[in-house]
């Protein structure tokens, strides 16, 4: 089968490598149709993380299951399935309280699982990972391309609004533009936010959040957006969306954060231990910080449900889209900001 390799900072090569087989009883084996390039693939692609040069790339798999093991019993052969981006068991002391990312099997869709941007990817524990696309929608263009923000983005916009306690008549602050803010956005939208401020540095990227719900927008940096947010908030927000994963995101939102208000992260925090984090204004405003890595399973059906009937639908994100062999064209175009993300099609 044929399959997205890293081979170096910008370097992208789909290559042959060998097709996924069910090894296990609880394996399934999906022929994947439907993909994307991640925000958090730029880390490696640009070299800011380490990978070894080689390896399977991408982890946010839709498709169709060919072969499953013996003691699956949750999908079938011949099934539409989506893959969240952290594969779980279902069974452990994590998994049963909702953290499937913490999940004892730590497994991941790289390696002999084949990689999520290739043609087919090997699911260990299907029964605690994939979630089953009802029939009636398996071959539905439109809703397929809004279900896949599941996989990662979704979830993860998601993640950040429940973590910053976003609910009915609420303010919320997104800070991010890019897929998982503008899902954070949407998020703040469905869980009943009043008025949602979206942060970022893109004006087309800040229409399309308004698009999706926002009522205010800042486009400003530094100092400035911290004094603009405060003000529109009227000296800060009790529910603040980091949406971001860079020390600055981080600041700005502790900045921002009216005492005794929640900062909810989900970016992937890439220099923030180094550059440091400002502890002593959460001790001294009692902000609570809560999130982490998105256990996007735990949402996926309450997601689904809200796509299925018509109230949600993140799939504007998706700005560009890519046939496997051009995938590399598809990180280059993230990488350079001409995509918000980019969907890919095997």
């Amino acid at each position: 089968m044929r399959a997205a390799t890293y081979q170096g900072p910008g370097d992208i090569t789909v290559e042959d490598v060998p097709k996924p087989e069910v090894e296990s009883p609880s394996d399934a084996v999906v022929r994947v149709t439907h993909t994307a390039v991640c925000g958090s693939d730029l880390w490696f692609y640009r070299g800011e993380s380490d990978r070894e040069e080689g390896s399977r790339v991408g982890h946010e798999p839709m498709g169709i299951v060919e072969a499953v093991g013996d003691d699956v019993t949750s999908v079938e052969p011949g099934d539409r399935v989506l893959a969240p981006f952290a594969i779980s068991c279902g069974e452990c002391e994590f998994c049963r309280k909702g953290l499937y990312t913490s999940c004892v099997a730590e497994e991941s869709w790289s390696g002999e699982n084949g990689g999520g941007q290739g043609e087919y990817v090997k699911c260990p524990y299907a029964d605690g990972t994939l979630v089953r696309v009802p029939d009636r929608y398996a071959d539905d263009e439109e809703t397929l391309e809004a279900l896949l923000p599941l996989t990662d983005v979704m979830g993860t916009g998601h993640h950040a609004a429940v973590s910053a306690g976003v609910g009915e008549g609420d303010t919320a602050v997104v800070i991010g533009d890019g897929a998982v803010g503008l899902c954070g956005v949407l998020a703040a939208q469905r869980l009943g936010a009043e008025r949602i401020i979206a942060m970022g540095h893109h004006e087309e990227r800040l229409e399309l959040a308004e698009e999706f719900g926002a009522t205010d927008t800042i486009a400003a940096r530094g100092e400035e957006a911290i004094e603009r947010a405060t003000e529109l908030t009227h000296g800060g927000a009790n529910h603040v969306m980091e949406c971001v994963g860079a020390a600055s995101a981080m600041d700005t939102a502790i900045a921002i954060a009216r005492p005794g208000g929640t900062v909810g992260y989900v970016g992937v925090p890439y220099g923030v231990t180094e550059e440091g984090l400002d502890v002593f204004t959460m001790f001294s405003d009692n902000i609570t910080l809560n999130g982490g890595v998105a256990p996007v399973r735990a949402y996926a059906e309450e997601l689904m449900d809200d796509v299925l009937q018509g109230t949600l639908d993140p799939s504007p994100i998706f700005t560009k889209t890519v046939g496997l062999d051009d995938v590399d064209e598809g990180y280059r175009a993230m990488d350079e900001r001409e995509a918000i993300k980019v969907l890919v099609k095997t």
